[in-house]
């Protein structure tokens, strides 16, 4: 039987604190603007989002160990893009910066599959949009 992972408590005013079980960090969600909320802090999509983007980050660090290879400062912006009718998440693009500019092209190749293969990526709904792009050595 797998064990919880968090637990979410109702802060009211439409914001949660979330607490990670294992570790105790807390992340704080709040209803976005264009939905009742005052924007304060991620929204429960935007985490979804998020956890898209850091899952690749996460993965590529687990390739990149496996050739000795260092990512630090590879970095991901993310942007969401929302539909209606229902509403839902509609997009995701992730557009990763590679810190590493001697990696060769089968390199590239092996880190840009794993990321794009995620757990999280694997995860996502099939008509979920993802659009990822990724650029090396302009940091």
């Amino acid at each position: 039987m797998a064990t919880a992972t968090s637990v979410i408590v109702y802060k009211g005013e439409l914001s949660t604190d979330a607490e990670h079980l294992r570790s105790a960090t807390v992340i704080r969600t709040d209803a976005p603007i264009d939905n009742h909320g005052l924007g304060r802090s991620f929204s429960p999509t935007d985490l979804l989002a998020t956890a898209l983007g850091s899952c690749m980050l996460t993965i590529i660090g687990i390739e990149a160990r496996k050739m000795r290879l260092d990512m630090d400062g590879t970095k991901a912006t993310v942007t969401k893009e929302m539909a209606s009718n229902p509403r839902r998440v509609s997009k995701v693009r992730v557009d990763v910066e590679v810190s590493n500019t001697e990696l060769s092209g089968d390199q590239k190749a092996v880190l840009e599959d794993a990321a794009l293969n995620c757990p999280v990526a694997k995860s996502l709904a099939e008509h979920l949009k993802q659009e990822v792009t990724f650029t090396y050595g302009l940091l």
